[in-house]
């Protein structure tokens, strides 16, 4: 037990109108009877050792991996730390280094393919090699990067370059992780990031950016499967390139670098003779510049879309992207890339409750409301975490979707009682302003909450016995659901279709999850 979930176990146990000579005489009885063994102190120091040093090593393999990842790109290419690693030791172990390559290609079999690591494969291969090496483990992971760290050196401008568009991508992340599951701030920073590091680091260059969505061509199947739908873009662009759709059959090398996987440069689009110009307002002889189309890879390498940058906005004549800049527009791309699968998710698991929800009241009127809040991240270092109430439903069948309002501990204070669910990740019963609610948490893959179902149950201390049966078997499915969702998200597990609904759905996968797990437990039963 950590502290918060000790302190609810004995509120829990002690009541609401406990007496303080009472509770006075638990508390002494508690300190009195409690007692650890040698072995067992032995046993907790060992696991907090270890621990500590499992803690310490992914800290060192961080700061290694973004010593090596200098333009912020995302990720590293394994032939070149291959090739830096084969002098280990003045090549004595390349035996080793190669049995290493072949097991992470069982782990990462689509990153290995592109030749990428990222930092997990990162870590996992440096340790993978140390496994072959003769003697101490960590002493072996420890050589091996002192090594790399030698072999890498940045000068201060480099340094701080990689610091500045770290804060950048960052600022991607963040706001995935505190935009109540709305994609315009993600857009928003996106931007931001590219037009930042075009003035700071692009010899200012003035740039267009847009970002495209593969999707399943309904509208004229026979131009192709597929066709790219332009979701967002920079503000000067809008009139021209926003809901744009680029077909197969059309003008342009977006579908080459979907098909192909990697970065497509044209230096100069004038000279290029394939290149799909969306504003016609343009004049001919003012359509010059470079023109560079990243692919989006979610986690197993699969494109789902492109990220577009051009400069036919500049009227200068050298608007050449460099290296250094692709690459970090590879960085942009990849942490778009988590930004937007973070936030798909979390509509999945938002679909998923609203169908609970639906299932729940049919069988369980005396449950009178239920919000749905998602835990965010606190924006400054005063704010360990907020609360984002985004959806209240009712018995009538009435639903509210809020505009993400943010619930912070210290406004809230009638509302604590929230927070302790989230602290403890356990279930809390309270009476707020003569009703009885039910806080039950919504766990990630760790056990920690990242939700919560708010339920109203008005004057009723206690639900009907068959209406509170149903409602934890709710709960269960809820969250059985909510596990598979998250494990298909961080890629722990290829998807298991066992509805043939499954498979056509995306973002109603969800919903239909909760429905496969009923009838699981259903037949079970029977």
């Amino acid at each position: 037990l950590n502290l918060p979930q000790f302190v609810q176990l004995m509120e829990t146990f002690v009541g609401e109108d406990i007496s303080l000579p009472t509770l006075k005489r638990l508390n002494a009885f508690i300190k009195e009877e409690y007692k650890q063994t040698e072995e067992e102190k032995m046993e907790q120091l060992e696991k907090v050792h270890h621990v500590s040093h499992l803690a310490q090593r992914k800290l060192l393999l961080e700061a290694l991996f973004k010593k090596w990842d200098s333009n912020a790109a995302g990720f590293l290419d394994l032939e070149e730390v291959d090739a830096v690693l084969s002098a280990f030791k003045e090549g004595m172990e390349k035996e080793a280094l190669r049995k290493a390559k072949k097991h992470l290609r069982s782990h990462y079999p689509e990153l290995s393919r592109a030749g990428k690591l990222s930092p997990k494969a990162f870590q996992l291969f440096l340790e993978l090699i140390a496994s072959e090496f003769a003697g101490d483990k960590d002493e072996a992971i420890d050589n091996l990067v002192e090594f790399l760290t030698e072999s890498m050196e940045q000068s201060h401008m480099e340094s701080l370059q990689s610091l500045t568009r770290r804060k950048w991508l960052h600022d991607i992340q963040q706001a995935a992780e505190t935009s109540g599951a709305n994609m315009d701030p993600v857009y928003k920073a996106v931007f931001k990031a590219l037009l930042q590091d075009a003035e700071a680091h692009g010899d200012n260059k003035k740039i267009s950016a847009y970002i495209a969505l593969l999707e399943e061509n309904r509208l004229s199947p026979e131009r192709g499967q597929a066709l790219l739908h332009y979701v967002a873009c920079t503000t000067d662009d809008a009139p021209y390139v926003l809901n744009q759709i680029l077909y197969r059959d059309m003008k342009g090398v977006s579908f080459e670098a979907v098909e192909g996987g990697k970065p497509i440069h044209v230096p100069t689009v004038q000279l290029h003779g394939s290149i799909h110009f969306w504003n016609y307002d343009r004049p001919v002889e003012e359509r010059k510049g470079s023109f560079l189309v990243l692919p989006l890879h979610d986690a197993r390498w699969r494109v789902f879309g492109i990220l577009g940058v051009d400069t036919l906005r500049d009227q200068c004549e050298k608007t050449i992207f460099l290296t250094h800049e692709i690459s970090f527009y590879q960085g942009v791309a990849h942490a778009f890339s988590k930004a937007y699968h973070h936030i798909f998710t979390l509509e999945k698991v938002l679909r998923m409750a609203v169908t609970a929800l639906d299932w729940l009241y049919l069988r369980a009127p005396s449950i009178r409301t239920v919000t749905v809040y998602l835990v965010e991240p606190g924006k400054d270092k005063t704010r360990d975490y907020a609360l984002c109430k985004m959806i209240t439903t009712d018995n009538t069948g009435q639903k509210e979707i809020h505009s993400s309002p943010v619930l912070l501990r210290k406004e809230n204070l009638l509302r604590d009682y929230l927070f302790k669910c989230i602290d403890s990740s356990e279930v809390i019963r309270t009476r707020v302003c003569g009703e009885h609610h039910i806080a039950v948490p919504l766990r990630d893959l760790s056990g920690q909450a990242l939700g919560i179902f708010d339920i109203g149950v008005g004057q009723h201390q206690k639900l009907p016995p068959h209406e509170h049966k149903d409602l934890q078997k709710m709960l269960k499915m809820a969250q059985a659901a909510c596990s598979e969702i998250l494990k298909i998200s961080a890629e722990e597990t290829e998807p298991t279709y066992v509805l043939e609904a499954e498979h056509v759905a995306k973002l109603r996968h969800g919903e239909i999850l909760f429905h496969r797990f009923m009838l699981q437990d259903l037949r079970e039963c029977v």
